[in-house]
């Protein structure tokens, strides 16, 4: 199915939705029960055929045509079976029990009451920052269901005890009543067939195949006819959790979760690993996170970050509406919250210490050979960085501003504006050099801000993206004693609306399916290279990574960039998230497309068109 069609079809049953629930619920059942049908279909078809055919060939009729449609039979019987019984792995994480935390479960348990759900079977606790509650089939798409909540130990420590529990309550309230019930099992009946779709991708027979056109046909429209449903469901979670504990506090937990989570992933992380500069064994994460989520995020941080995070609007990759629509829709108002000022652990019990002990040692266990590129790549970073201050009476404007980024990856509090200044008296016009004097200007400096901006703006059509969204968050943000101007707001707002649409047409480029066209050997120097493969390293999914240059003709002297990466262990859906995350984080210079190898592109393709693998992870095959 094509994006748009997709789209569409998302769009429709949003209306129908709203129009008349109970039809449109009515119509996604008959539809789930086509997948149904489909299955049953083939097995008493394969049945009939198994029933009719092996008489025949045991009478002496042998016929190779007997023979082969006895063994199509036969692969049909097996993929139909395949699709009744599956079996989904365990989640990740460790099982605790009641005994081990009597707070967390009989919290639960006083939840489940309330939402009127059903028993949780299994409570992990993991290392992430999330807490989901997953319903799967326990057989496959006929039979019970399993129900599991897995918690992550960095949401005990961020939130206090009645936000974590209105996170608690949210997920809950998904499986809760008769409209939680029918919502869960299409959950289930989704997560199925993605599991037989995984299951059969890789297999050739010509029964596979058959299955596989009717779920490449039926579960793409399967997801968007439901996708009202989800989205219905993720605000009818949120009102529940709102009403058990207030709506404030359930928009509270939205807020935090946000800033606290761009915190770990902008902040923590990097200064985590920026240890292995002086370690050369790991340490652990876990015992520094408790204490740092325990303090109020930097004001500054958190204002950009709660701002990002209102800005994202409600798209069809989440059915997770944004946090405006789903703070809005608790009847509260979008602010930065009171922190929490102490975390949920003791809902751990005695035990709170152990687990931390437990899961750095893990995580040591785990990153261990990352922690050592780490330390060996931060290690000839700082010998870069010598060699550049040595000669820095004679350097160029570009090796100034890979000192001066060098330096930021050893120490992001260092000073760095001399360096920026030093590179444009000896390029004026350098435009990575005002893109760094520009980030470390003060805040309050509105003047220079703008005129470097301006700059920058005149100098590079590549950067023009970046420096009007500056200007017009620095335009629209209140500064004592400057007054508002409008008319200078406009003039960056109608450029960055032209510089929009300008990255919009370059970004088509790069999405084009015919992605091996008008593409070169990366241009990465040594160093970038090192910087990319140390955090594909720190990337566990990633078994094998390719990096190419894309050429643009929206914008021909900009460096862009595809990466393809191979990730076996992962669903789609996983796999999805895990690209649009390293297309965020990924330190290459200039705009960057990650596609997974699969159905487009394929492996095989991939290997013909992207050239020799820029990541190998330790100890598989190059």
């Amino acid at each position: 199915m094509e994006h748009a069609d997709f789209v569409h079809m998302v769009r429709v049953s949003e209306q129908a939705s709203a129009q008349d629930s109970q039809a449109y619920r009515r119509g996604v059942a008959l539809f789930a029960a086509l997948g149904y049908a489909w299955v049953i279909g083939c097995l008493v078809l394969a049945g009939g055929l198994v029933v009719w055919l092996v008489p025949q060939l045991l009478h002496g009729r042998f016929r190779f045509g007997l023979l082969w449609g006895l063994l199509g039979a036969l692969g049909l019987l097996w993929a139909s079976l395949r699709a009744l019984w599956l079996r989904f792995d365990a989640p990740e994480g460790v099982a605790i029990t009641a005994q081990e935390a009597p707070a967390l479960f009989d919290a639960l348990e006083r939840i489940r009451k309330k939402v009127r759900g059903p028993a949780i079977d299994t409570v992990y606790l993991d290392g992430d920052f999330n807490a989901s509650i997953r319903q799967t089939p326990r057989w496959g798409l006929f039979g019970g269901a399993v129900n599991t909540l897995t918690l992550g130990l960095p949401l005990l420590m961020a939130l206090d005890k009645p936000r974590l529990l209105a996170v608690l309550t949210h997920e809950y309230g998904h499986l809760r009543g008769d409209h939680g019930r029918f919502a869960a099992w299409i959950y289930r009946t989704r997560l199925s067939w993605m599991k037989l779709h995984e299951n059969l991708r890789d297999d050739e027979n010509i029964a596979s195949a058959a299955t596989q056109a009717f779920l490449k046909w039926y579960f793409p429209r399967f997801a968007a006819k439901t996708f009202a449903l989800a989205r219905q469901d993720e605000y009818e979670a949120d009102r529940i959790a709102g009403r058990l504990l207030g709506g404030d506090v359930a928009a509270a937990a939205l807020v935090e979760i946000e800033v606290k989570n761009a915190w770990l992933h902008q902040r923590f992380w990097a200064d985590h690993w920026r240890r292995a500069a002086n370690a050369e064994l790991p340490v652990g994460p876990f015992e520094s996170m408790r204490a740092q989520l325990s303090l109020a995020p930097e004001p500054g941080f958190a204002q950009e970050a709660l701002r990002l995070a209102l800005a994202r609007l409600s798209d069809l990759d989440d059915t997770h509406p944004g946090l405006r629509d789903r703070v809005a829709a608790l009847g509260v108002q979008p602010v930065l919250p009171d922190w929490s000022r102490r975390g949920a652990l003791s809902l751990l019990g005695d035990g709170a210490a152990r687990w931390i002990a437990h899961f750095d040692k893990q995580w040591c266990k785990e990153n261990a050979s990352r922690w050592k590129l780490q330390h060996a790549w931060l290690g000839r970073v700082r010998e870069r960085v010598k060699l550049l201050a040595a000669s820095r009476a004679t350097s160029s404007a570009g090796e100034l501003v890979e000192e001066a980024s060098l330096s930021r990856q050893l120490d992001p509090k260092i000073e760095l504006r001399p360096l920026y200044e030093l590179a444009l008296q000896r390029s004026a016009e350098h435009p990575a050099a005002l893109q760094g004097l520009v980030q470390t200007l003060p805040e309050g400096d509105r003047v220079a801000r703008l005129q470097a901006l301006q700059r920058l703006w005149t100098a590079s059509q590549d950067y023009r993206w970046w420096a009007t969204r500056m200007a017009v968050d620095e335009l629209e943000t209140p500064r004592p004693g400057f007054a508002h101007d409008a008319a200078a707001l406009k003039l960056w707002r109608d450029r960055r609306k032209d510089a929009a649409e300008a990255e919009e047409r370059a970004w088509e480029e790069l999405r084009d399916p015919s992605y091996f066209s008008r593409v070169t050997r990366h241009d990465l120097s040594s160093f970038e290279l090192g910087e990319v493969q140390a955090e594909l390293s720190r990337c566990q999914p990633v078994v094998r990574a390719w990096l190419v240059c894309k050429a643009l003709r929206e914008f021909p002297r900009r460096r862009a960039y595809l990466a393809f990466v191979e990730l076996p262990a992962l669903s789609d859906e996983d796999r999805y998230d895990l690209c649009r995350w390293l297309e965020r984080t990924l330190s290459v210079p200039g705009p960057v497309l990650v596609l997974w190898a699969g159905e487009s592109p394929t492996l095989d393709e991939i290997r013909r068109g992207a050239f020799e693998p820029i990541y190998p992870q330790i100890g598989s095959a190059s």
